[in-house]
């Protein structure tokens, strides 16, 4: 079987995972559709990070739980108070059934022999560079969330939250800001292993740690319908989420991962 086959079966096969949630709720076509994109996003992963099978299984982990859960929960609940039990349960839940997932697609990836062999260090800059380089990746994510999420509110979003804009963000004054700085850091924290094991090409690192945390960020999961959006809205909110989620992790990589031809010479 050549590697394309491979790499749709792998897809296709740990798609399948997600759709346990449709046992609850439905719509399990659409939850496949969610497992599809969740896995495709990973696929570089698992093909050209690290081969050794614990790593690897510790990159997925964390960047779905962080990203996929911790980060959108914490804006849902920021946005809406009164989720908060709703929000936790579904943080441990969403934790476990992760957990399970990673695995799965860890084993799959072994058996369907994707690992890339080829011999490429990922290049890292100086931890004193390092340091400072997340924090400002971090904090780009302020800007691209109040350009595009401006955009998005003001002209698409705005009868869904104004209210709660007013009553919940508003009041925050500058400290909303500090939380989206928070936020960006503890995004780029969570797929720094993908950044730093990532076998690629600097271009083609930004762009993969940019789906990633678009798609595992929510672009995925608002495919599936829900109480809480209607169906234009989710659709409005993937593609915030795209603007925001991808301009940052191009951001994180090109920031975090020197130019080839850098890397090079400071190796001679």
């Amino acid at each position: 079987m050549n590697l394309n086959l491979r790499i749709g079966l792998y897809c296709l096969l740990g798609g399948l995972y997600f759709t346990v949630a449709a046992l609850g709720a439905g719509h399990f076509w659409l939850w496949w559709l969610c497992g599809i994109l969740t896995v495709a996003s990973l696929t570089p992963v698992v093909r050209f990070g690290s081969r050794h099978w614990l790593a690897q299984a510790g990159t997925i982990y964390l960047a779905l739980v962080v990203v996929g859960l911790v980060c959108t929960l914490t804006e849902a609940v920021l946005f809406f108070p009164n989720m908060k039990a709703e929000a936790q349960r579904d943080l441990i839940g969403g934790a476990v059934s992760y957990l399970i997932a990673t695995v799965v697609l860890v084993a799959l990836a072994r058996m369907l022999k994707l690992a890339e062999p080829a011999e490429q260090a990922a290049p890292h800059r100086p931890a004193g560079i390092a340091i400072p380089m997340v924090v400002l990746a971090g904090c780009s994510y302020a800007l691209y969330y109040q350009v595009f999420g401006y955009i998005t509110y003001h002209y698409f979003t705005q009868q869904y939250y104004q209210q709660s804009v007013a009553t919940q963000i508003v009041p925050l004054g500058y400290w909303f800001y500090v939380y989206l700085c928070v936020r960006g850091v503890v995004m780029v924290l969570a797929v720094l292993p993908i950044i730093y094991t990532l076998r690629l090409p600097r271009w083609q690192a930004a762009l993969a740690v940019g789906v990633v945390i678009w798609i595992v960020g929510g672009g995925a999961a608002l495919l599936v319908p829900n109480p809480m959006m209607v169906t234009v809205q989710r659709y409005e909110h993937i593609i915030e989420i795209m603007t925001q989620n991808v301009s940052l992790g191009v951001t994180a990589v090109f920031l975090l991962r020197p130019r080839a031809a850098k890397t090079a010479a400071i190796s001679a």
